[in-house]
Parts: C-alpha cells; structure tokens; sequence
C-alpha cells in the first residue's frame, strides 16, 4: 500500500489533490476549486454553507476556524486600523498623555508596569507618536491581519491580535531595561504574521512567499540603527503563533464543543502564562526599589 499518496476529490476520487476547501476542509480537485479571498472553496460550501446543528447561526458558512462567515471579513481589521488611527490624534491633541499610555516597566516610584499601571500592556500597542510609524504598522495591519480575519473569524482574529498584543509588551517588559519607552502595533502585526504562517501550514498553501516576507521583516528587526523592538516582534510573533495553532490544529472531527474548549482553552492559557511572567518581572523589579 502506498502510504504517500495524496486524498482524492470527495467528488472525484481517482483525481489526487492536496487542497482541501477552506470551510469544510474536503480534498478538492482543481475543477472543484472556486476561488476565495483565501484559498479555495467546494462547490456545496458555495451553494448554502456546511454548518451542522440547528438554526441559522449553525447552518451558517463556517471558516477553517470555526467560526461564522461574516458578510464584511475585514470588519475587525477597519475597527482596529480606526482606533490606532483615533488614538494618534488624540496624543497629537492632548500633550503627555503618550507619557501615560507607552510601554515603561518601571520610571522611578511615578509610572511604570511594575507600579501598578497594568494598563501600559494593552495601550502601548495602540501608541504611535510619527506619522511614518502608524503609516508602516496600519499598512502591515490590512495586508496580513485582512485576510487572516477572514480566514479565522471575528471573534478569533481579534483575539489572535489582541493576545499578540500583549506577548509583544510582555516581552518587552521582561527583556527590555525597565526605563525604555516602548510603543507601536508592531508586536501584534507580527502576531498576525506568526497565525499566517500557521494558516498556510494548515492549508497547505506554498509557503515560500510568505517565508520570504517574513525573514525579511525579521531581518529589519535586527538591522542595527533602525531603533525596533525586536521583544515586541518576537513575543508577539510566537504568541501569534500559539494562538493559531489553538484555533486551527483543532479539527470539526472533534465535535463542536471539544473544539472550542481546545481552542479557548489555548486562549486561556497562554493568557495565564502572560499573567504569570508579569506577576515574575514586577516582583523582580519591586525587589531593586
């Protein structure tokens, strides 16, 4: 028996194909290809969705992920772009108050992570103080984070964005000298870079492109004089990462529920080990003080 062959067609079986549909995730041949924004979709998942259980919410199209099709797939995406764009007009508007929301571990007995201002983890990535900083992370944001949201869902991809997010300043916090301001959504475009090497692995999509796209990000990380955050990136690349291989390892075979007590409970997790690490950083710096 020849273990390497590839699955055939649900529709044609003799026709070998190593795509699958990005909803029901069944082996399809090129004739039974129909091009989606991301990947390729099956003829019946087309036709009236492949959700199981009762009502519309369940007969809705599904993504990979599991979650709902929605009618705007870059919804979120715009959401985020608007509030990272709200808020560097607002700290154009209102003088210091970048001073109150940018990433600082410790700043005398005053400011900082490890006095209390837990806040500075979640506002910091929101932060951009020039124009070609936004510019830059809100042009990264669309590319990657678009069609990673239509891939993974509303409520996945914010939180894949969200928690890489949070990696991004939790490394910061933990590798960078505790004075250094730190601010900008790259750490959490970065996570939506990690999730979308995961969703190509998944997929099975060529993935020399976005290998190649991704070293080259990594190597402006390390480029001396370019003043980057390589924590930030690092963190929330391999937080991205984790996030997604929580959403999409997890297979429809496992049955709804189980599927999404992995997929949250990897949430949690990696939720609890940020809080953990910052609960170790705060307790270090407090000890100096």
């Amino acid at each position: 028996m020849d273990t390497d062959r590839l699955p055939g067609c649900y529709r044609h079986p003799d026709r070998e194909t190593g795509i699958s549909g990005t909803r029901c995730e069944r082996p399809i041949c090129p004739e039974c290809m129909i091009n989606a924004s991301v990947g390729f979709q099956c003829p019946e998942c087309v036709r009236g969705g492949s959700g199981t259980g009762h009502g519309p919410a369940a007969n809705a199209p599904r993504t990979i992920a599991g979650g709902v099709v929605a009618a705007d797939p870059f919804l979120v995406t715009k959401i985020l772009i608007g509030i990272n764009v709200a808020v560097f007009l607002l700290v154009k508007a209102v003088p210091r108050l970048d001073f109150e929301l940018v990433m600082l571990g410790w700043y005398g007995d005053q400011a900082g992570v490890s006095t209390g201002e837990y806040h500075r983890l979640l506002t910091s990535p929101f932060l951009h103080v020039q124009w070609w900083h936004i510019f830059s992370n809100m042009l990264g944001l669309w590319f990657i984070g678009g069609p990673l949201e239509q891939a993974l869902g509303r409520a996945r991809y914010l939180t894949v964005y969200l928690l890489s997010a949070l990696g991004g300043s939790v490394a910061v916090y933990l590798l960078t000298e505790p004075i250094v301001a730190t601010l900008g959504a790259s750490g959490a475009v970065f996570g939506l870079l990690g999730a979308t090497v995961v969703l190509f692995r998944r997929m099975r999509y060529e993935m020399r492109p976005l290998i190649t796209m991704a070293v080259f990000m990594l190597v402006l990380t390390f480029m001396p004089g370019l003043n980057v955050s390589w924590q930030a990136h690092i963190g929330g690349l391999i937080t991205g990462a984790l996030v997604a291989l929580g959403f999409l390892w997890p297979t429809k075979d496992m049955g709804a529920r189980n599927r999404k007590f992995v997929q949250w409970g990897t949430c949690v997790a990696v939720f609890l080990l940020a809080a953990a690490l910052i609960a170790i950083r705060t307790a270090e710096l407090s000890a100096l003080t």
